[in-house]
């Protein structure tokens, strides 16, 4: 247990970001956070560390640097983006009760992110007979769920570059509109399936389930933002409209076109 709490304090000195600017909580501090967290198990499981273990470990180091960085340089060189993350709402004072509690659900959730890898690791550690095999597929799921997530952050740009008023539909979004949640979804799914090999207990499970129904949870919300957001800027363009009835939001091949009337998933 005293592994999960060095986490959690790790969690919530790289999440506090958040204290200079309420999104960060969301964003590079959930990218750096994640990243610093791979440096902990890292660290803490050095003696039972093998090599596809220090592949998941590098792989969600590479992740967070990856994406903590890549929002860095758009705030700094995006015009539309500053003025989403520095809009009204965004701005808004929040209650000291409310950014608390904002702070202490992201660093929880990014434990619970990385979890079954430390569950794999600490179980291993005390002796439990471990299956290596589902580390491999893990970390394999999560490197292309890295790629993934690059390629459409790097084609959405080389897109905008040529014509920053339209939509982007070329590239890995003819897959689906949200490729880069997608990407995620990939990732933490590879974060995930770790446990089928780690000789989890019921309470590990749990915290390892809470954990991915959590981002799960966050990639269909942001799909859901985006959407809203979309068809304010394009809703009025035939194209666009065509666009969005053929291709799928986030899951390929999956027939949800949209998600926009969930309230639930508003957050």
């Amino acid at each position: 247990m005293n592994y999960l709490l060095i986490l959690l304090l790790v969690s919530l000195a790289v999440s506090a970001l958040g204290w200079i600017y309420f999104i960060y909580f969301f964003s590079i501090g959930y990218g750096f956070g994640i990243s610093a967290l791979a440096v902990t198990l890292a660290i803490v499981f050095r003696d039972v560390i093998t090599v596809p273990t220090a592949l998941l470990c590098a792989v969600m180091f590479i992740f967070g640097c990856r994406l903590g960085l890549y929002l860095l340089t758009r705030e700094k060189r995006s015009t539309e983006y500053r003025k989403i993350l520095y809009g009204p709402d965004a701005a808004k004072k929040k209650p000291l009760f409310v950014v608390i509690m904002v702070w202490i659900f992201c660093a929880l959730l990014y434990v619970g992110q990385v979890s079954p890898v430390a569950f794999y690791l600490a179980n291993a550690a005390e002796g439990a007979p471990v299956n290596e095999v589902w580390t491999w597929i893990g970390a394999v799921l999560m490197a292309v769920g890295v790629l993934l997530e690059s390629v459409a952050d790097a084609q959405k740009k080389a897109a905008k570059k040529v014509n920053p008023k339209r939509f982007v539909d070329t590239g890995v979004y003819k897959l689906v509109r949200c490729p880069n949640y997608l990407g995620e979804l990939v990732i933490w799914t590879g974060s995930f399936v770790v446990c089928f090999g780690a000789c989890c207990t019921v309470w590990q499970w749990i915290i390892a389930a809470i954990g991915y129904i959590g981002i799960v949870y966050v990639m269909f919300s942001g799909a859901r933002r985006l959407e809203v957001r979309q068809a304010v800027t394009y809703g009025a363009d035939p194209e666009f409209q065509a666009y969005i009835k053929k291709t799928p939001i986030l899951l390929p091949f999956v027939p949800i076109y949209s998600v926009a009337k969930y309230e639930w998933l508003k957050a």
